[in-house]
């Protein structure tokens, strides 16, 4: 009897197996010969408690499953990779993982592309001191060196700039991209948490070396959200120790230093802000966690400027960590138009929940052109 219930569910895994995966929600290119780059918001919501981390490795398996199906040509992430870079006491009341255990579970969410896609992360607040940017230490290069993505990521490093601790990581690095149909390379440029002045003198020295190409700039803290805040640039920074040294640099600072400066210049991408009355409301309010502003540089060109923060969606400041959510940019091949899509692969993978997979309102499904 055992033998033929052996069989039998064997069989049955063969058949399923030939019959592939049925994608609930498969996404697809708009247009034929395109690419895309995919955002992903901050983590942190995800790697605090042990039942979240299983939804980030939705995001990065789904990203995997599609690499070539979307032609993804990289990953950017908008930082706090973890809640607290470097403590061991837990306080129950906000995360029951240690420092350690959050890296882990990043890590091997991230360990999911490697050398399939490059992927590029800009550390947040919460990726240096010990609970809170209190100094300059972080365990970012520890934990992803350059070396374990292999050719997938070496191949299109071009620069980068050592850390606060004079330590070489891709906390500031630039990887460089191109994209059919499109005649400018995209240059990505990703900076550390409230850069310094000699992080920005070098971003600036890149986009002048790659004058030709146009810049994808991604920094944690820069910009706030939609919402209550009117798509606001950071006036002054705010009190967490590193950010209040002098020679660091935060939303207005870096628009007047950097990106109204730099002519080639043209997104600017960040997360770090949110809002979350999911207590009082029990709803959560997508337009205090996503923003989008454009203005003009210099030159005359337009900047676009997108906030894109997940950690409170999904049920709050203690919720499930972002209810999967992440952005699809796609390139589309006539040179110069970025499709912008709000996807969740948590929602997607079930027939049941598929129609609540994408977010269509204006402010999450949008187009920019570079101009």
């Amino acid at each position: 009897m055992k033998r033929a219930l052996l069989f039998t569910a064997a069989a049955f895994a063969l058949c399923m197996s030939a019959a592939g995966q049925d994608r609930a929600d498969r996404q697809d290119l708009t247009r034929e010969g395109g690419s895309t780059m995919i955002l992903l918001g901050d983590p942190q919501g995800y790697e605090k408690y042990d039942i979240n981390q299983g939804i980030f490795e939705i995001c990065t398996a789904w990203i995997r499953d599609n690499a070539a199906h979307l032609n993804i040509k990289a990953v950017l992430c908008t930082g706090d990779l973890v809640e607290q870079n470097d403590n061991n006491a837990l306080n129950r009341r906000m995360l029951n993982q240690t420092s350690r255990q959050m890296w882990a579970s990043v890590s091997r969410a991230f360990e999911r592309i490697d050398g399939i896609v490059p992927y590029v992360t800009s550390p947040g607040n919460h990726d240096y001191g010990f609970k809170a940017s209190e100094d300059m230490h972080t365990f970012y290069p520890d934990w992803f060196p350059a070396e374990r993505q292999g050719a997938a990521l070496l191949d299109v490093l071009v620069s980068e700039h050592p850390n606060r601790e004079g330590r070489a990581s891709l906390e500031n690095c630039a990887t460089r991209y191109s994209l059919p149909g499109w005649d400018h390379d995209i240059l990505v440029i990703t900076a550390e948490f409230c850069p310094s002045d000699a992080v920005l003198e070098w971003v600036k020295g890149l986009c002048e070396k790659y004058s030709d190409d146009w810049v994808i700039f991604l920094t944690h803290s820069y910009m706030k959200c939609a919402g209550r805040c009117g798509n606001e640039l950071y006036a002054t920074a705010e009190r967490y120790p590193l950010s209040q040294q002098e020679g660091n640099n935060y939303g207005q600072q870096i628009w007047d230093k950097l990106v109204y400066e730099v002519p080639n210049l043209r997104l600017v991408l960040c997360g770090h802000h949110g809002h979350s009355d999911f207590r009082q409301t029990h709803k959560d309010n997508y337009a205090d966690n996503m923003g989008w502003r454009e203005d003009r540089n210099r030159a005359g060109k337009n900047v676009g400027q997108m906030m894109f923060n997940v950690q409170t969606l999904g049920g709050g400041w203690e919720g499930n960590g972002g209810d999967g959510w992440l952005r699809i940019l796609e390139f589309l091949p006539d040179g110069k138009t970025m499709k912008v899509r709000t996807y969740s692969p948590l929602f997607g993978i079930s027939p049941l929940t598929k129609h609540l997979s994408r977010l269509t309102d204006p402010m999450n499904e949008f187009e920019f052109i570079f101009d």
